[in-house]
């Protein structure tokens, strides 16, 4: 039986991403850098963290294959790709986020990362060593990466373990967003997808979580 060409391009992605993070996630992952947060409250569905500024570079890509294209252009300015050409570590995780096809569309549902039309994009991130500022990061070759800070901010996480699918993310953004609902905490934000792990690593053991920036006022606990 011949393959369909999804099943071609999902299978190419695979293989990139896993070696990608063999290379870079992979015997290191326990070493890896992460942003610094501090844990504000903790609920049986998620917890509410204040994650101080942190940088990134970031990109936009769309159609089938996002995946895989985003990595190979992120990978490729952090292994030497840039004005520098200066090689960097890399940390801990992976951010996507899913762009909607318009600004003047409402948003009713929460945005899920990885859902895509001809209209839509995502945004791939990777977070940059905690010892560069902003003007200190090598300026990419890339003109379609943007190297920016994350503003400090507050957000609800909830953490899951388990593969990489759609169905998956969704099933869990669900959860999060009607925890938030029934604790009377507004979101203000879009939902993003963070991923920890090697794909080599078991699925059942991988660390994956949703992430949306929340309304917390300042001194507040667990209600």
């Amino acid at each position: 039986m011949e393959s369909s060409p999804g099943t071609v391009n999902e299978l190419k992605t695979r293989i990139l991403l896993s070696a990608f993070f063999l290379l870079t996630l992979g015997p290191l992952a326990m070493a890896i850098e992460e942003p610094e947060f501090d844990v504000l409250a903790e609920f049986d569905a998620y917890e509410v963290r204040r994650y101080a500024p942190y940088l990134v570079a970031e990109v936009d890509v769309a159609g089938e294959g996002s995946d895989g294209q985003a990595f190979r252009i992120l990978a490729g300015y952090i292994f030497g790709d840039n004005q520098e050409s200066e090689k960097m570590q890399m940390t801990a995780p992976v951010e996507a986020r899913a762009n909607p096809p318009s600004e003047k569309m409402a948003m009713t549902a929460p945005v899920i990362s990885g859902t895509r039309n001809d209209q839509s994009t995502t945004t791939f991130a990777f977070v940059m060593e905690r010892k560069y500022t902003l003007e200190m990061l090598p300026r990419p070759n890339d003109e379609r990466i943007r190297l920016l800070e994350r503003p400090a901010r507050v957000l609800a996480v909830r953490k899951y373990s388990g593969g990489w699918s759609e169905s998956k993310f969704a099933e869990n953004t669900r959860y999060l967003l009607d925890a938030l609902a029934t604790d009377n905490i507004n979101v203000s934000g879009d939902f993003e997808w963070a991923r920890y792990d090697s794909p080599f690593k078991p699925w059942f053991m991988r660390r994956n979580e949703i992430w949306v920036p929340i309304e917390w006022p300042a001194g507040a606990g667990p209600k």
